[in-house]
């Protein structure tokens, strides 16, 4: 079963045993240095046409060279720039990976999210998270050691005010405005802070860190397992990121790298297959490390992987 039978964007991007691939932004390979944010939204409009199901942006709001991975993010705030992108796109899928919860008001993020799913109808996915970054707690001058107990409680909040009409002991005889058309897919990022039987219960889905496919099996076996203990036949997707530096050679082999693989694109098809066949639906890329321009990088994958994991039209 699906609970989201009626959204065409979670469609194009999930379905039960198949993959679908997607790109973080920025769609640059900067490495450790800061992104040049150039030719975005060229580029967001290149992976589109050749089938890339979905977007990804982060939440990142301070430089912190000390965290790595990377010390930025896609520099603009992301809800900005997400639907900065949306306006320049037509279909593509449009995630946060992840809303970081304990950073900003809850009331805040419902307003946000609704706007954007009735102005781009059917094209967000809600990741959210607990978050990790702990300049960006300072910064706020939030303390990070209850940030599990302020995520479940932002979490709840979030849906009850996008989902209930006047929540008497929220608003007071308030209501929020604009109400989504339909329930928005809220993705569980990581633990959270919390058990993963919490997440399976309580999330739409889950995005996990990046594993090998022999390690993934375990953790999407165990989250298969607790999703229908908590919601028996529902389908709730797997996906993750993966570092990705594409070899100009399609033949060569994989090599890892840290969270990822260099690769040519003929073996990484057969790598792809391979997360596939263990249960991953949905699995984005980061340019970041790549030593290819990711012009070229976009256009191999879009002609030599793509027409293996398109959307779900």
């Amino acid at each position: 079963m699906n609970p989201f039978d009626n959204h065409k964007g979670y469609n194009r991007i999930y379905k039960e045993g198949e993959l679908t691939l997607g790109l973080f932004v920025p769609i640059e390979n900067f490495r450790t240095q800061t992104p040049t944010m150039e030719n975005q939204v060229e580029l967001a409009q290149k992976a589109e046409n050749y089938g890339f199901s979905a977007l990804w942006f982060r939440d990142v709001l301070l430089e912190d060279p000390s965290f790595g991975d990377p010390a930025v993010g896609q520099i603009f705030d992301m809800m900005v720039y997400l639907t900065y992108i949306a306006t320049q796109t037509k279909k593509i899928g449009l995630g946060t990976a992840a809303a970081v919860l304990p950073l900003r008001h809850p009331l805040r993020v419902a307003k946000e999210i609704a706007s954007i799913d009735r102005l781009f109808t059917d094209r967000l996915i809600f990741g959210v998270s607990s978050g990790d970054r702990g300049s960006d707690f300072m910064g706020l001058n939030i303390s990070d050691v209850g940030r599990g107990e302020a995520f479940v409680e932002a979490f709840h909040f979030i849906k009850r005010v996008l989902y209930e009409e006047y929540p008497p002991d929220l608003l007071f005889g308030s209501n929020l405005v604009p109400k989504p058309t339909k329930r928005i897919p809220t993705l569980i990022t990581g633990q959270s802070q919390q058990s993963l039987e919490w997440n399976a219960e309580h999330g739409d889905g889950w995005i996990y860190y990046p594993r090998s496919p022999f390690e993934q099996k375990n953790s999407i076996n165990v989250w298969r397992e607790l999703v229908e203990i908590h919601q028996p036949g529902v389908f709730k997707p797997f996906t993750q990121p993966m570092y990705l530096d594409l070899a100009e050679d399609p033949n060569e082999p994989p090599r890892p790298i840290t969270k990822g693989y260099r690769i040519g694109s003929k073996h990484l098809v057969e790598l792809l297959n391979l997360y596939k066949t263990v249960g991953v639906n949905h699995l984005m890329f980061f340019l970041y490390y790549g030593q290819r321009p990711a012009n070229e990088v976009v256009q191999e994958l879009g002609e030599e992987v793509l027409p293996d994991f398109p959307p779900h039209e």
